[in-house]
């Protein structure tokens, strides 16, 4: 009886024994997909560059406005961008800088632009710079004869019995094409322009003030005009100044103008003016391309409109002039 006892625990202890020898299965690696990083957007050294200078004491609203155009303009053509205050002659020489847009007062273009042959310059409403070489203009300067067109046209369609009139430089050719232009506006909405009532004057009026007029007398010949019936003014570009502007503001006449004035003034209609954001647009891929050295116009455009005298209606009709004036169908009359 002992002997099967012993027998057993011995035969029980050896199959334990063997279940503990048992190899361990080395487990199997089962391969998994391996994913492609997507690409990414962020630029390189090597990306072309672009710069935008704006001047710190900029307003607001403008800075935001043509940083937001030229960013937009750069994410499009795969360009790294930057806003710059000021630039130097030794900010320019990454040869990566491909295109800077500069804005007033002049950061030095002539001197950017030969420290940066590899870099096409638009210089935005700067004053004394020529176009050429690597230097690309945007102003607003000799873009006179279509907005006095549409100065006339508009004057003539909210003023009662086209009593309208026009501020100018004595002895300035382009002003005088421009009044004639203004003129041409005027017929153009209402032919011979007769008026309802009987007056010893004629319309459009003019009257020029020398250039050696002391600015603080300019009022004087707003008041000549004024007295002689005219209701809605035009002065040209190069004489509103912005006190001039507000003085006129307080007689009760009207008023277009090229230029937003801040504050506009009372009576103030319409401004008519180069649209520089849209003429950036136009002239960003001849900027990308390498190719500069032109004179770059602003289409015309609409803004600071007052409904009270600008109605949707008419607002319409002069759109209508304005784009038979840009595409060559209507001319002003003047080369």
């Amino acid at each position: 009886m002992r002997l099967r006892l012993a027998l057993f625990v011995l035969l029980f202890a050896w199959i334990l024994s063997a279940c503990g020898t048992k190899a361990t299965e080395t487990p199997t690696l089962v391969p998994t997909e391996t994913l492609t990083p997507a690409p990414t957007l962020t630029p390189t050294p090597n990306t072309p560059l672009a710069i935008l200078v704006v001047p710190s004491d900029m307003d607001q609203e403008s800075s935001d406005l043509y940083q937001k155009t030229v960013y937009e303009l750069t994410q499009q053509s795969g360009f790294r961008f930057q806003v710059r205050n000021t630039l130097t002659p030794g900010d320019v020489t990454d040869p990566t800088l491909k295109v800077v847009v500069a804005l007033p007062p002049d950061p030095g273009i002539a001197a950017l632009a030969s420290a940066a042959p590899q870099t096409q310059f638009l210089a935005v409403n700067i004053p004394n710079i020529t176009a050429g070489g690597n230097i690309s203009v945007l102003s607003n300067s000799g873009q006179t004869i279509l907005p006095s067109f549409l100065a006339g046209y508009i004057a003539a369609m909210i003023t009662d019995d086209y009593h309208i009139g026009m501020i100018i430089p004595k002895d300035n050719i382009d002003a005088q094409k421009a009044y004639v232009a203004f003129a041409n506006g005027m017929a153009y909405y209402c032919g011979l322009c007769q008026p309802f009532y009987y007056s010893t004057y004629t319309f459009p009026q003019y009257i020029a003030i020398p250039s050696t007029e002391d600015k603080s007398r300019y009022g004087g010949y707003a008041n000549y005009l004024i007295d002689n019936k005219v209701n809605t003014l035009f002065v040209y570009p190069d004489l509103a100044i912005p006190d001039f502007i507000t003085y006129i503001g307080t007689t009760g006449d009207l008023q277009i103008g090229t230029s937003t004035p801040n504050p506009l003034p009372a009576g103030w209609v319409v401004t008519i003016q180069p649209d520089v954001i849209k003429a950036i647009q136009a002239a960003w891929p001849n900027l990308v391309a390498g190719q500069g050295g032109v004179n770059v116009q602003s289409p015309i455009g609409l803004a600071d409109i007052d409904p009270t005298y600008l109605t949707p209606g008419r607002q319409r009709l002069v759109e209508q002039t304005l784009e038979g004036l840009i595409n060559g169908t209507i001319s002003p009359g003047v080369q």
